[in-house]
């Protein structure tokens, strides 16, 4: 009988462990867990590189929150900085494409929920569903299906087909810069300043400055921050910094 690898990606080790030992009584199922998104990163790439890697991880949603609770699972020494549940899904699905994710909530957000699907996550499930609901949702997406509660089906469905026309216009307006206007709006997503994108680009701080606000002004937005997040929207990624231009 193929088994199939859980990893509970939980930082309440009394919910981590509870859901762990619930899960492992299945005998098609073989569970661990971690309490932190490093501690997962390490385990996902440790089973992997053993040739066992898992098939789902059931991520919290909240992970790595502001205030670790206090029976929290111990951190790993020398541990890299914690990333939130959603952020750890999407780097799942770059490193990890063929892992399964699932995520786990407080209570059903159809805006978290959008989110989680869009990074990648096959599932959303409330915390306080009964184990039946949530082996069925393992074992459903390892057949590729999605699930989300019923009640969440009309809001997720809003938010992903107005995060799909934002993004569109996000593009359209991203294509009026011009090849030199899109490679100062990369520096901006890189979070350089006007000095650092002139030294880059060899060009003076007024023209730089001059370019930055004619980003602005064809985004229509009023800030470099608001200009970064448009651009996230349309797909821009940050310049390369470990490589100048030449």
């Amino acid at each position: 009988m193929q088994r199939i690898r859980v990893l509970v990606v939980d930082d309440h080790r009394i919910f981590a462990e509870s859901l762990a030992a619930a899960l492992a009584v299945e005998q098609d199922v073989e569970v661990a867990a971690a309490g932190s998104s490093p501690a997962a990163l390490r385990a996902v790439e440790r089973a992997a590189a053993d040739g066992r890697r898992f098939d789902v991880l059931l991520i919290d949603a909240d992970l790595g929150g502001a205030s670790p609770p206090a029976e929290a699972l111990p951190a790993e020494p020398d541990a890299p900085a914690a990333i939130g549940g959603i952020p750890l899904v999407s780097r799942l699905r770059t490193a990890h494409p063929g892992t399964r994710t699932v995520v786990l909530a407080e209570r059903d957000d159809p805006c978290r929920a959008a989110a989680a699907l869009q990074a990648g996550a096959s599932g959303w499930v409330a915390k306080d569903s009964s184990l039946s609901r949530l082996l069925q949702v393992v074992r459903g997406v390892l057949r590729g299906e999605t699930h989300l509660p019923p009640a969440l089906l009309t809001g997720v469905l809003r938010e992903l087909t107005a995060a799909r026309r934002n993004r569109t216009e996000s593009e359209r307006l991203v294509e009026s810069l011009t090849p030199r206007e899109h490679e100062v709006l990369r520096c901006m997503v890189a979070g350089l300043g006007r000095k650092a994108v002139a030294e880059r680009l060899y060009l003076s701080p007024h023209t730089v400055r001059t370019h930055m606000q004619n980003v602005l002004g064809k985004l229509g937005v009023h800030s470099t921050l608001a200009a970064v997040a448009l651009a996230r929207r349309a797909g821009v990624g940050p310049v390369d910094l470990e490589h100048a231009p030449t």
